[in-house]
């Protein structure tokens, strides 16, 4: 192990020499792009500026991957005063609800959201709704506003020749995609329109993450409630984006190696699981939404003590996630963020086992890192104990996690109830027929105790 941590280290390293310029890379881009917002907001006051992306550089710093960064056009419409109608399911098993924004009969203040350029009267005859707000007029407005815009900053030189595209306004999409230049390098936002939704949101949940955050951040957090953005032409759906970023603001604030171990998984996955962004694969969220359920999972600060230990604690959720194909929202687990995502999950499976089994080559960086790598952590097989949480829920429990931590020897604490939980659930489990018949080969009754890597009896194949 002790040539295994400097790696890890260094690794980290690296990572984090890039922090600085990545910070000042997305403030020059973000200020570009809130000059033109600025201008759309003067042209039609129905669309705010919001200036409250103050965690957005801190997230960017934390990526290497170029995936589109979200800009939101908040709207300046009182939700409270609208008759939301939810419609259910765009997918079936797992996909957002979906949502149309009606306008009462007797609505007041609420004129300029009735202009044709945004609004379609009703056919259907309703008592309480005279019509509804569309998400497609809403971003055909919103996309002439920002050629109008450009044009208007560009030639009053409030932004620089060359800073700002505008091509891709063209695509039709459920945002509007600007592409900005920032110094060397190019970030694409993707615009979107967003009515922020105040109060309780029907399916967001806290109870399960309010162990693993700060006393009182959950309920602060979700109070905020929950986006609306565009879902298709006509419908609108529910967004946790903005609710997320705020929790993995809150984690910024503990002790131990949780961003760090986020900003090393995307490194991994931009680098060699996407072959440095040319290929499709995990996003930043996904790996977001899979750290902050770990998060959850292992709420103790000695979980996150050791980074190599930090890292496992999101690999093994993650992995648990491809083996299922299912991830569920940490804030909305009715969500499915696999769902509709077109991923090669037994590709993207494959590559994250591969580096949980012997992570050592991906953590290289250059040549004087070359040497011979220790043998797989566990071998092949561990997707069939990965898959149980599909068949039965109750194994998506800290236990669980604990067995798997085990099985990939980066299980460390000494807690008994944490031991003995890790009992319970690897004596349940013994009930499928292959590892029933592996722990009765081995006369695993885990008797033992202890925390060390191994102590527990964990089969090392499934």
């Amino acid at each position: 192990m002790a040539v295994k941590v400097p790696l890890w280290h260094h690794y980290l390293q690296a990572i984090r020499s890039r922090e600085v310029s990545q910070v000042q890379d997305f403030q020059r881009a973000e200020d570009i792009l809130l000059t033109v917002l600025e201008r759309v907001h003067a042209l039609d006051p129905r669309f705010l500026v919001d200036y409250s992306h103050h965690l957005e550089a801190f997230q960017f710093a934390l990526r290497s991957s170029d995936d589109p960064l979200d800009m939101q056009v908040l709207l300046r419409v009182d939700t409270s005063a609208l008759l939301i109608e939810e419609l259910g399911t765009s997918e079936s098993g797992g996909g957002p609800v979906l949502c149309r924004l009606g306008i009462p009969r007797e609505a007041t203040n609420l004129e300029p959201w009735m202009t044709e350029d945004v609004f379609s009267a009703s056919s259907e005859g309703n008592a309480e709704c005279c019509g509804y707000i569309v998400p497609s007029k809403v971003l055909r407005v919103l996309k002439d506003l920002l050629v109008a815009a450009i044009v208007h900053c560009k030639h009053h030189s409030l932004i620089a020749p060359g800073s700002l595209s505008a091509t891709s306004l063209q695509e039709e999409q459920l945002h509007l995609s600007l592409l900005v230049s920032s110094g060397w390098r190019k970030i694409r936002f993707n615009v979107m329109p967003v009515l922020r939704r105040k109060g309780d949101v029907p399916g967001l949940c806290s109870a399960r993450l309010t162990a693993g955050f700060p006393e009182g951040a959950l309920r602060r957090i979700v109070s905020y409630g929950a986006d609306l953005v565009p879902a298709s032409t006509q419908h609108w759906r529910t967004c946790t984006g903005y609710l997320l970023t705020q929790l993995l603001g809150e984690l910024g604030t503990l002790q131990g190696h949780r961003l760090d171990s986020l900003a090393l998984l995307d490194r991994v996955n931009h680098e060699h699981w996407r072959a440095g962004g040319h290929e499709s694969g995990l996003t930043f969220d996904h790996l977001k939404n899979a750290l902050l359920w770990a998060c959850a999972l292992f709420p103790a600060p000695e979980d996150w003590a050791e980074l190599q230990g930090a890292v496992y604690r999101v690999l093994v959720v993650l992995l648990c996630c491809l083996a299922t194909g299912t991830m569920p929202n940490v804030l909305h687990p009715g969500l499915d963020l696999l769902l509709g995502s077109g991923l090669d999950l037994g590709r993207v499976y494959q590559q994250a086992e591969g580096f949980a089994r012997q992570p050592e080559a991906a953590l290289r960086i250059h040549a004087t890192h070359v040497g011979r790598s220790p043998p797989p952590r566990v071998g092949h097989g561990v997707k069939a104990l990965l898959q149980l949480p599909a068949s039965d829920p109750t194994y998506w429990a800290t236990a669980y996690f604990d067995v798997l931590l085990d099985k990939f020897q980066v299980f460390t604490i000494q807690d008994a109830d944490r031991i003995a939980g890790m009992q319970s659930i690897f004596r349940k489990s013994k009930s499928l027929g292959s590892m029933d018949s592996r722990a009765a080969e081995d006369g695993l009754l885990l008797e033992s105790g202890g925390g060390a890597s191994g102590a527990l009896g964990v089969p090392q194949a499934v």
